[in-house]
């Protein structure tokens, strides 16, 4: 268990947080496309909508369902720039680095992949 699994599992703890589950239509798309897929669509929607200095609409832009990045954005605390400062310790006011992006796309497929094989051990 690495220092993300660690984190991950903190922030499931929380009340609001651990409400978050992978169920119907957000499963069924990744079954259909594949977690690989749903990694491309995790990339390109932090590029977008999370990965500005300041993002449009930010504490609103993520919303709760339509895809299961969404829910797991919500599950995992990387839906906006005060959650990612609050519990991953990265801060808000300046574009997220290659890195920092890379990190949300691990968090929200780890959690993702979790929904999945929730006894299995961490990969």
């Amino acid at each position: 268990m690495d220092d993300l699994d660690v984190r991950l599992q903190r922030i499931g703890q929380h009340p609001f947080r651990a409400r978050f589950r992978l169920r119907g239509r957000d499963r069924a798309v990744v079954d259909l496309r594949g977690i690989a897929t749903v990694r491309k669509h995790a990339e390109e929607l932090i590029s977008r909508r999370l990965a500005p200095a300041e993002p449009r609409n930010d504490g609103r832009q993520t919303p709760y369902r339509g895809h299961p990045v969404f829910v797991a954005q919500h599950a995992t605390a990387t839906c906006c720039r005060t959650c990612l400062a609050r519990w991953h310790d990265i801060p808000a006011g300046q574009a997220l680095d290659d890195a920092q992006r890379a990190y949300v796309v691990e968090a929200i497929c780890r959690w993702i992949a979790n929904q999945y094989a929730p006894d299995a051990p961490p990969s």
